[in-house]
């Protein structure tokens, strides 16, 4: 239960917010009908690819945070080992290509031209609003 006004600030694990903009992106992309299912199935699969590969997303992502607010999770290397058991692990994995049903494909165009009716719309109103300024500052000039 959460208390208003309240001045409790709850640390956040370093990687957790990257883990969860990851899972939010693929939400984002699949659409799934059954959200918790389907983040048990995409944390499920990103443990299978860090056992395979050694290579933790969460602490990736804490790393990079840290070199941007703090300039210091890379000044420590790597043995070389570790990094070239990496690169030959990722070579072998395999890409599956999904092919789309028809109604898929449809969906999957629908909601680019949402996209991109939205996008523009957007930018529309953004020119709109720099030709009221203009104007506006040419009223006051007038004056």
């Amino acid at each position: 239960m959460s208390i208003p006004f309240s001045n409790t600030h709850y640390r956040i694990p370093q990687g957790f917010g990257n883990l969860l903009e990851g899972l939010t992106r693929e939400i984002l992309r699949e659409q799934p009908d059954n959200i918790p299912s389907f983040a048990a199935a995409y944390f499920e699969n990103l443990l299978e690819k860090r056992e395979k590969t050694n290579f933790d997303p969460a602490e990736w992502g804490a790393k990079v945070d840290d070199l941007f607010y703090n300039k210091h999770a890379f000044k420590e290397q790597e043995p070389p080992e570790k990094e070239k058991s990496q690169t030959s692990v990722t070579e072998e994995t395999p890409v599956t290509v999904v092919e789309l049903s028809e109604e898929d494909k449809e969906k999957e165009e629908n909601a680019a031209v949402k996209i991109q009716a939205v996008f523009r719309g957007h930018l529309a109103r953004e020119e709109v609003k720099k030709m009221k300024d203009v104007q506006e500052e040419k009223a006051q000039e007038d004056i």
